[in-house]
């Protein structure tokens, strides 16, 4: 009679390891890019700045940026000052003006802290809504690409309608329907998303007509699953790589187009703040109060230079032949 023999144990060394998924192998790659990652974690605290700064400025008379305050007009930044913060305020202190105060006497401080809020609202808004848009009519035309409408396909009828609007200056269209409408950051943030979508929805349907004839999209069908369920469970998610770049991109876009509507008196009109309007009142004291240019003057360029810093990094993680390269 044999005895049984035992397989010998396994030697922990020698277990492979599992394969890192895509998720963690794409952050793996953003995080060696040392000014994207940098400008992920500023465009983190510019976020919770925005955020909180929004309800400093709602509940905190001091740091109301509405308030006038004509015999402290023209200070320079880091200086300081003594009295009440407010009118109604009966105790004085001693306080300091971070960011000095423009030619009314409001703290522009204050004022950078609401416009930060608003400029990014903008950006994330009008962000969300060509995303929206880009996703449904790509995810058509390179779905439904081959479905003839009379005489033409789906996917000529909305790429032509792309190419139309690729044809007008995005700008001035947006500065042409802005000037219709009446004054609201809301018309803004719905005018910039729906007028920059045309760059989502040709990516999207890239990726769709790429993916529609992959193994598990004919499994699916196989299945008889219903269409709507292929599109929005198995396809678009596989094709919101590009798009996250395009939004990451977008958004600085948005905030740029916001600033400078605001500076040409097109966008949210006072006495609201935001970046673009603070500086168009700053550029008349230039040379008496520069701050008033160059503090969201550089808001702007930095804030602008981190969303396509991010963006480039999120490119160079989904794409195979850029991790190649580096």
């Amino acid at each position: 009679m044999k005895s049984a023999t035992l397989a010998p144990p396994l030697d922990p060394g020698n277990i492979p390891p599992s394969p890192a998924s895509p998720f963690r192998e794409q952050w793996e790659i953003f995080k060696k890019n040392k000014s994207a990652i940098v400008s992920l974690y500023f465009l983190g605290l510019l976020l919770v700045v925005a955020v909180f700064g929004k309800g400093l400025t709602d509940w905190t008379q001091a740091l109301d940026p509405q308030m006038v305050r004509l015999a402290e007009k023209f200070k320079p930044p880091l200086s300081t000052f003594s009295g009440a913060a407010t009118p109604q305020a009966d105790a004085p202190f001693m306080g300091i003006y971070l960011l000095g105060t423009d030619e009314l006497g409001r703290d522009v401080f204050a004022r950078m802290l609401q416009g930060t809020f608003v400029s990014l609202t903008v950006g994330f808004v009008a962000v969300g809504i060509s995303i929206s848009v880009g996703i449904l009519l790509g995810g058509l035309a390179g779905y439904y690409g081959r479905v003839k409408l009379g005489f033409i396909t789906v996917d000529t009828l909305i790429m032509r309608f792309v190419d139309i609007m690729l044809c007008f200056p995005v700008f001035f269209l947006i500065l042409t329907v802005v000037a219709l409408l009446p004054p609201s950051i809301y018309n803004i943030m719905i005018v910039i998303g729906l007028t920059s979508w045309m760059g989502t929805a040709r990516f999207v349907r890239a990726e769709f007509l790429r993916l529609r004839e992959q193994d598990f999209v004919h499994a699916a069908r196989a299945q008889a699953i219903p269409e709507w369920r292929i599109i929005f469970i198995h396809m678009v998610p596989n094709a919101m790589a590009p798009v996250l770049v395009s939004a990451a991109i977008g958004v600085a876009t948005a905030i740029l187009t916001e600033s400078a509507l605001s500076f040409l008196g097109f966008g949210v009109q006072p006495p609201n703040a935001t970046w673009g309007n603070i500086l168009a009142d700053g550029k008349s004291y230039i040379f008496d109060a520069p701050w008033l240019t160059f503090i969201p003057g550089f808001a702007i360029f930095f804030v602008v230079l981190a969303f396509n810093l991010c963006g480039e990094g999120l490119r160079e993680a989904f794409n195979p032949k850029l991790r190649k390269q580096r």
